[in-house]
């Protein structure tokens, strides 16, 4: 009987981000659900210094990033793999830099007339106003690092006191910083899967338990209460899932990506932001979110190995030089 040689699946997490942490607990849950007889595994580890620990990347076949955050998550490293021409999950250069970049992500949602909540952003060492923020957002603010994930140096602010050192914490993990209305609403997920012809999963509810859908909620379990799939109407449902997908193609994204809502009492649905490298943690939303749906995680990760192939397979067919 003839033998199938197996992939070689370059599995990259770690990293400088703050996100450390959970990418290698996202990781740690990839390498068990791939199936190992049909995928060499190669975990490739970076240290919270840069350093990375592994043989030659040269010698896979796909890598598959799960390095949530900057410095992973951002467009740096998918430029390293194009430039070594190398398969690889998710995002490309461009859809990971918009996606990251909470500023960017939300001016051109905005252009395409997909409904986002109101926000401002302030570069390091620029005014910023209490009173005027105060008057054109009203009372509670969210203060958000502009490129930082899984609610990293973010605060909610309810009055003037809270203010300055809510300021300094964001500006902490970023030289920009973004500033949101509170909306009152239900916070929903919703996992997208595919390249050109992406697909929505059915999306879930986060009840938390703390002030909003913290660091400490997303990854303690005892943080937040997730109601799979979410008991809403049908029709905000296919709303949901109408949105997530045309959020993902508007910003430019490949292979997956988890879009975050907010949905208000009188049904109005507003995008929040995309996660294209989400977590892969035994209670993150994204693979639950597909499970709910019918694709169980091996069968997910098998899925996002093939796209990556079909994107670089395509790529490869595209001419390079004019003569």
């Amino acid at each position: 009987m003839k033998s199938t040689k197996k992939l070689k699946i370059g599995v990259l997490f770690g990293g400088k981000s703050a996100e450390h942490e959970v990418s290698v607990n996202s990781a740690r849950n990839i390498i068990k659900a791939l199936e190992k007889n049909k995928y060499q595994i190669i975990p490739i580890k970076i240290s919270r210094k840069g350093k990375f620990n592994f043989p030659s990347l040269a010698k896979v076949d796909v890598i598959f990033p799960v390095l949530h955050g900057p410095f992973g998550e951002d467009g740096i490293m998918q430029g390293v793999f194009k430039e070594m021409e190398k398969p690889f999950v998710g995002a490309g250069v461009l859809g990971s830099a918009v996606g990251m970049d909470k500023d960017v992500m939300k001016r051109l949602l905005r252009e395409a007339g997909i409904p986002i909540g109101k926000f401002v952003t302030f570069q390091d060492g620029e005014k910023i106003s209490f009173e005027k923020l105060k008057k054109n957002l009203g009372l509670p603010l969210f203060i958000k690092p502009a490129n930082m994930g899984s609610s990293v140096g973010i605060s909610k602010v309810k009055n003037k006191k809270e203010f300055s050192g809510a300021v300094r914490k964001a500006f902490k993990f970023d030289t920009k910083i973004i500033i949101e209305e509170f909306i009152k609403g239900k916070e929903v997920e919703c996992s997208v899967l595919g390249n050109e012809n992406p697909v929505a999963s059915l999306p879930g509810e986060i009840i938390a338990n703390q002030e909003f859908y913290s660091y400490e909620a997303k990854y303690v379990d005892e943080g937040s209460v997730v109601e799979i799939p979410a008991k809403l109407p049908k029709h905000i449902i296919k709303k949901i899932r109408e949105t997530a997908v045309k959020t993902f193609k508007v910003l430019g994204c490949e292979g997956l990506g988890r879009v975050d809502f907010f949905i208000k009492k009188n049904g109005q649905v507003l995008v929040n932001e995309i996660n294209t490298i989400p977590g892969f943690t035994n209670i993150s939303m994204y693979p639950k979110l597909w499970e709910a749906s019918g694709i169980p995680l091996s069968q997910l990760l098998d899925i996002l190995i093939n796209l990556a192939l079909e994107r670089f397979n395509k790529e490869k067919k595209l001419k390079t030089t004019f003569k």
